[in-house]
């Protein structure tokens, strides 16, 4: 009991292949976007289902993250490449409707959270925004080390380092010399400098709601997380 109460509990990212099973599927980005309320209820429910075996057990504190920045994902800026450039941001080169649509799943999923935490007083439940923190790195890629924001590392070469004929692991696939220096694993999940710089921004930045600090009472050991030393040995694991 007094192991549970002290830590933090993760739920999720869910929700991710709801979607991109469609639109890889070539589903009509109209239908998609009507998958969402499903998608959160969804994601609502099993939150609900871990709430109450986690509080019996005596859980405090919960996370559960929204979506990333799909528009920012390799394989779909080789896919859905335009040649309008309006549908992309200025400042990231990320599709801008691919990212509205992540921003729209958020958004409804913010306000379930809300209405979880009415029914469940007791509980620290956190929204962790991925959306928000890998955003830091596709605006401001060299603060992270990071020379190829929109690039995968692994996978068969082009501007975006993916192909439809070859992928990583499969087909005349290549792999960089480098992997921290890019922003993409595999064309679909973030590399380790990525996922390291979304860590950064969560646990020490203004990227979980509430803040992530105001559970240090609760959550004794993210005090120790509060020391660049500690977060370096995390870090490099």
């Amino acid at each position: 009991m007094g192991m549970m109460n002290q830590s933090l509990f993760l739920v999720g990212e869910i929700g991710g292949n709801d979607y991109n099973i469609p639109l890889l599927s070539r589903v009509p980005f109209e239908k998609i976007r009507t998958f969402t309320p499903s998608v959160v209820a969804k994601i609502s429910s099993t939150v609900t289902v871990h709430l109450q075996e986690l509080i019996g057990l005596g859980a405090k504190t919960l996370v559960v993250p929204g979506n990333l920045p799909i528009g920012c994902v390799p394989n779909y800026l080789m896919i859905f490449k335009s040649d309008k450039k309006e549908d992309y941001e200025p400042e990231t080169g990320c599709l801008r409707w691919m990212n509205e649509f992540s921003k729209y799943h958020n958004r409804l999923l913010i306000d379930e959270l809300e209405k979880l935490r009415k029914l469940h007083p007791g509980m620290s439940i956190i929204y962790a925004d991925y959306y928000g923190a890998a955003m830091e790195i596709y605006r401001s890629p060299e603060q992270f080390g990071i020379d190829h924001p929109l690039a995968a590392c692994c996978g068969g070469g082009g501007p975006y380092g993916v192909s439809m004929t070859a992928r990583c692991g499969y087909g005349e696939y290549k792999v960089c010399d480098d992997p921290q220096k890019y922003g993409s694993w595999d064309g679909f999940h973030p590399s380790e400098a990525a996922y390291k710089g979304i860590a950064i921004g969560l646990l020490r930045g203004t990227y979980t709601q509430p803040s992530i600090s105001t559970t240090i009472s609760s959550c004794p050991q993210l005090t120790e997380l509060g020391s660049s030393v500690e977060y370096k040995v995390l870090y490099d694991l």
